[in-house]
């Protein structure tokens, strides 16, 4: 058990010294679940993905249909409000902007935020570049293997950190909503479900945007 207690404190020193922690976390080798609500039931025949909004049409994608999109893979560091930091996990799934690329949505000059809707009231909002930059991805597998029910199956928003990359911000893990059926896109922003519970609006890591200034 000690030995365990001393190679993490090991792992977490290097991942500081390397720019990869963020301020106030710690590294954690496990995977904690934190969610708002019950686990939500998945019907795959009454399922549906939607985009709306400030978009040239909607977009209504059965799971038979979401499925056959084009997925990628990717590694993201991720970090929770809670202060934990998990590294280089792994996950599958839908890019926003490959919806963009197959001339399923086409966004109006006035879309400028997301707000995503899932099960169980929940929601969150992003700014548009951030969707549309490497560290947000419609998840749709972890490890190999699709999502299991409370890591947020059959969908997720997931907002992570790619490591070594500088150019978007990295956002708290609470930013990407788990069980998530659709994307409406907005002209001004919106507050999502923690938001306007008194978290902060934007989750910067780096700079413990914790809670509402």
């Amino acid at each position: 058990m000690q030995t365990n207690f001393q190679e993490r404190k090991k792992r977490e020193t290097a991942m500081r010294k390397a720019g990869r922690l963020p301020p106030g976390q710690v590294l954690t080798e496990k995977f904690p679940v934190l969610h708002y609500g019950a686990i939500p039931q998945f019907d795959k025949s009454k399922w549906n993905f939607r985009v709306w909004g400030e978009v040239e049409g909607p977009l209504n994608l059965s799971w038979e249909s979401f499925s056959k999109l084009p997925r990628e893979k990717v590694v993201f560091d991720l970090h929770c409000v809670t202060r934990w930091s998990k590294f280089d996990t792994c996950w599958e799934g839908v890019r926003f902007n490959t919806l963009i690329e197959m001339g399923l949505i086409a966004l109006k000059p006035d879309a400028k935020f997301i707000l995503q809707h899932a099960e169980n009231i929940y929601s969150s909002n992003l700014p548009i570049e951030l969707v549309r930059s490497d560290t947000f991805l419609l998840a749709t597998h972890y490890n190999g293997h699709p999502l299991t029910p409370e890591r947020g199956f059959p969908l997720r928003g997931l907002v992570g950190a790619i490591p070594g990359n500088k150019e978007f911000k990295d956002v708290y893990l609470w930013k990407g909503a788990k069980w998530l059926n659709g994307l409406e896109i907005l002209s001004v922003d919106q507050k999502g479900f923690w938001e306007q519970s008194g978290y902060h609006n934007r989750g910067d890591i780096w700079k413990e945007e914790r809670l509402a200034e």
